[in-house]
C-alpha cells in the first residue's frame, strides 16, 4: 500500500507541474496575440523551499504583471510535507490519527485588465495525511453580469463532471455556491462554478477527473478571455470591477480554506497571497 501511495504521488504531482506549464505558456501565447507579439508584461517565475531541510519540499510559481489582458495573474505549483501543528490537526482528515502529512497542488487566480472578463479561479490538490484525497474546484468573479456567459462556463463544466457521474455538477455546484459565500455581506463572491473535497475511493477515476477539469479551466478561460480581449470598457466599469475585488479580497483572507492550510503549513507567503488583486476598492 505505502508504495502505491508514493506512486500516486509522484504521478499527481507531476501532472500539476506539467498543467502549471501549460497554462503558463498559454496565458503568455494570449498576452503575445493581444500586443501583436510584443512583450508588454511581466513576467517573474519564482521557486521556493518550505524550509531548510529538502525533505519537505516546496514550489515554484509564475506571476505574470502588467499585460495588456493580466492585470495579474499566479500560477502556483507545489509539493510539501511536514507535520501538522497541534491545534491544527483536528480540522484534516487523518491528522488525528497521524500528523504527517504530504501534499501538491495547482492554483490558478486570474485578475485582468478589462472589467468586462470575469476574475477566474482554479486549483486542484492531492493531499496524504493517514487518509488521501482530492480537492479542488473552479469559479469565476465578472464585476459585469453577462448570462450568455455565465450558462457557458457551467455548461462546460457540467459537461466534464457529467463524464464521471451526472451526481457530480449538481452536488459541487451546490458546494460551490456554500464555499463561495460571504456571510457578512450576504452575498456570493461571483457566479459559481464547483468546488469537491475529500474525493477519495476510487483513485484512477478520481485522478482523471481532476486531469479533465484542469484542461476544461483552460479551455474556459482562453474562450472567455479571447471573446473579450479587445472589448472596450469605461471609467464607470473598471470602478465596479475594483470593488468586485475588493469583495475577492475579504473572502480569501477570512474564509479561504487554501490560504488557510498554507499559512499554518509554512507555506510560502507570497505564493498564498498571490490571489490578491494588485488593486482594490471599498466603498
Amino acid at each position: 500500500m505505502n508504495s502505491n501511495i508514493e506512486i500516486r504521488k509522484k504521478i499527481a504531482s507531476g501532472w500539476f507541474r506539467f498543467l502549471q506549464s501549460q497554462i503558463c505558456k498559454e496565458f503568455e501565447e494570449i498576452e503575445r496575440k493581444k500586443s501583436n507579439g510584443r512583450k508588454v508584461y511581466s513576467i517573474k517565475k519564482t521557486t521556493w523551499k518550505k524550509s531548510e531541510n529538502p525533505k519537505e519540499g516546496g514550489g515554484t510559481y509564475a506571476i505574470i504583471k502588467n499585460g495588456t489582458i493580466f492585470d495579474s495573474v499566479g500560477i502556483n505549483f507545489s509539493e510539501v510535507s511536514g507535520k501538522f501543528q497541534k491545534k491544527f490537526r483536528s480540522q484534516i482528515l487523518g491528522a488525528k490519527r497521524n500528523p504527517n502529512y504530504w501534499a501538491s497542488g495547482i492554483s490558478v487566480v486570474a485578475h485582468m485588465k478589462n472589467p468586462k472578463i470575469p476574475a477566474m479561479h482554479f486549483n486542484t490538490r492531492f493531499i496524504v495525511t493517514s487518509k488521501n484525497w482530492f480537492g479542488g474546484g473552479m469559479d469565476a468573479t465578472p464585476s459585469i453580469k453577462d448570462d450568455k456567459e455565465k450558462k457557458f462556463f457551467h455548461k462546460k463544466i457540467k459537461k466534464t463532471c457529467d463524464q464521471y457521474n451526472k451526481k457530480y455538477y449538481p452536488k459541487y455546484k451546490k458546494w460551490c455556491d456554500k464555499y463561495f459565500y460571504l456571510p457578512h455581506r450576504k452575498e456570493t463572491r461571483g457566479i459559481g462554478g464547483i468546488f469537491f473535497d475529500y474525493k477519495k475511493g476510487d483513485w484512477e477515476k478520481d485522478f482523471s477527473f481532476v486531469r479533465n477539469l484542469g484542461l476544461c479551466f483552460l479551455d474556459c478561460a482562453k474562450n472567455i478571455i479571447e471573446k473579450k480581449m479587445y472589448a472596450k470598457w469605461s471609467k464607470k466599469q473598471k470602478n465596479e470591477q475594483l470593488y468586485k475585488r475588493g469583495r475577492y479580497v475579504e473572502f480569501n483572507l477570512l474564509y479561504d480554506r487554501g490560504t488557510k492550510f498554507g499559512l499554518n503549513t509554512g507555506g510560502n507567503v507570497q505564493a498564498i497571497l498571490m490571489s490578491l488583486p494588485p488593486m482594490a476598492k471599498w466603498k
